[in-house]
């Protein structure tokens, strides 16, 4: 059987910055959230490169192979991103993650750079499909820091890999998707002040799409949004049902 998705896109600036720096694109099989780099120039350049390069794969042929459709994106974004720079000194140090899903009949590949994260709800249980590209994450593999420490620790948002024009191996994971699963994209503006628990209990507790990322943004705000709030939400249905997903990015 093949699947599609239905899903949606949110961007907020959250209450703190003065620019919004995420870009998203939430399609019928493609999902994607890029964060440029906060303090950096022209991030915000960054991460529109890095989405309008990964979304000519929304039209790949679906019988092509996800993973390699995805990396081929993030490199020709990646390119892009050291051509700009090249020929403008004041972009210099740019850069941007990006987290990407494409979903390909029943294959699902996720690609990854940085620290925005991918997310996994089957069957009510909640997977992180992606590793944080972070100083702090560093620290918690060797068995510095427990992940709550991590959370709270200065340095936590210090990203150790971005798209940034040089040598790159985005991580990829490639499973197999089911009905019912939802998945969700987020830039670290949620991840950073929600924990997992509280996000698992919204994606199980809100099955509209819209009301459930209304929710996740306004937890985000009660926890003081310091960052950009970017979240792509969706769920993987049979091919033929005869909802469409919305796509775009609605506005802050």
């Amino acid at each position: 059987m093949t699947y599609v998705l239905r899903s949606l896109a949110v961007s907020d600036p959250g209450l703190v910055r003065p620019n919004n720096e995420d870009v998203a694109f939430a399609g019928n099989r493609l999902i994607a959230v890029a964060d440029g780099m906060g303090g950096a120039p022209a991030g915000e350049v960054a991460s529109e490169i890095a989405i309008s390069s990964l979304a000519p794969a929304e039209r790949s042929a679906p019988g092509a192979e996800p993973v390699t459709a995805l990396l081929d994106a993030i490199g020709a974004a990646n390119t892009r991103i050291r051509a700009v720079t090249d020929a403008d000194q004041a972009t210099e140090g740019m850069g941007t993650t990006v987290t990407a899903m494409l979903l390909a009949g029943r294959r699902l590949a996720v690609a990854h750079v940085g620290d925005s994260r991918g997310y996994l709800l089957r069957s009510g249980s909640l997977s992180q499909l992606t590793r944080d590209d972070t100083f702090v994450q560093a620290l918690v593999d060797q068995g510095g820091l427990t992940p709550e420490e991590a959370r709270r620790h200065p340095q936590r948002s210090l990203v150790t890999r971005v798209l940034q024009g040089g040598p790159l191996a985005p991580a990829t994971v490639a499973l197999i998707a089911q009905p019912g699963d939802r998945l969700l994209l987020c830039s670290d503006g949620l991840s950073d002040v929600v924990d997992d628990d509280s996000i698992a209990a919204t994606l199980v507790g809100f099955p509209d799409r819209e009301e459930c990322a209304r929710q996740l943004v306004k937890l985000a705000h009660q926890a003081g949004a310091p960052d950009n709030v970017t979240l792509v939400l969706a769920d993987v249905v049979p091919a033929v049902d005869p909802e469409t997903s919305t796509a775009g990015i609605e506005p802050a």
